[in-house]
């Protein structure tokens, strides 16, 4: 189970592995906290009146489109997106956005969610959110909680018979290493960089980098991984920096999607390259 904050996170994290866990024969499931209804578009091209005006509706559909193309299935939990607060200071955050919702009553969903599928193995961000949108600081936090719960028969009594993950990863996707590689690649072909001004502007951390534990070979992936990208037209440009490195590059240089192993009920050690080593599941 991934678990994620909005409607094209799943296409931006750790696609490529769960496509490549769906060709394996493995049941993914995507869990959307919220419907995306306050995020901007950020595709210029499609900046228009009717756009804007069925956003609810268009990124609903764009979701379908890319759970299809990753052959996952897919949940909405139902929360209401809080936007991303522009200011300084930023503005309260608004009434009933999922970022408000009590600790308790934004965990209660995903515990029944996760009581029902059984997943052996979940993913979400780190407690940063990967960046610091409300939304996925929120899911970090409900994600953490709900997988300590699920287990246990007295939380959440309502919610369905426990069950317990066995794995609890969070995703890494641009680690200092991965830019750096990619930068360089694209010098050594004769390639204008994307990441020159961010490298430069880099502040290191090493024992953040550090945290990365698994490394899962999902390169062969990549191009479902962008064709669910593009699907989300609303917020991925075709002509903007997610394919300014070509896809041969990438699976040349990084060919693995990266994660950080948080806790496991099973007997593992680091590194890793599959989400499911130490996992022994019954024909």
């Amino acid at each position: 189970m991934a678990v994620h904050a909005h409607p094209d996170d799943e296409s931006s994290k750790g696609a490529a592995t769960m496509a490549r866990y769906v060709a394996e024969g493995v049941d993914v499931l995507v869990c959307t906290l919220t419907g995306g209804e306050r995020g901007s578009i950020l595709n210029p091209k499609m900046e228009r009146p009717d756009v804007l005006a069925n956003i609810t509706e268009i990124r609903r559909q764009e979701m379908e489109r890319a759970r299809d193309i990753l052959g996952v299935r897919q949940d909405w939990l139902g929360f209401i997106d809080s936007g991303w607060p522009e200011g300084d200071p930023p503005p309260p955050l608004p009434e009933g956005c999922f970022a408000l919702v009590p600790l308790e009553e934004a965990t209660e969903p995903l515990v029944r969610l996760i009581r029902e599928f059984k997943p052996h193995v979940l993913t979400t961000y780190d407690e940063r959110g990967g960046y610091p949108h409300p939304d996925h600081i929120k899911c970090h936090e409900i994600s953490v909680e709900a997988y300590a719960a699920a287990a246990d028969p007295e939380r959440y009594p309502d919610a369905g018979e426990p069950w317990q993950v066995l794995k609890l990863y969070y995703h890494h996707g641009w680690s200092y290493a991965k830019t750096v590689a990619l930068h360089e690649a694209m010098l050594a072909h004769g390639l204008e960089s994307p990441y020159a001004e961010r490298l430069a502007n880099w502040e290191r951390e090493p024992d953040w980098d550090n945290r990365i534990t698994t490394q899962v070979p999902c390169s062969e992936y990549y191009g479902v991984r962008d064709q669910a990208l593009l699907a989300h037209a609303t917020q991925i440009d075709p002509d903007g920096f997610w394919f300014a490195i070509p896809r041969e590059i990438q699976a040349d240089v990084w060919p693995t999607e990266d994660y950080e192993l948080v806790d496991s009920k099973v007997e593992t050690s680091t590194p890793e390259d599959d989400l499911f080593a130490g996992i022994t599941v019954p024909a």
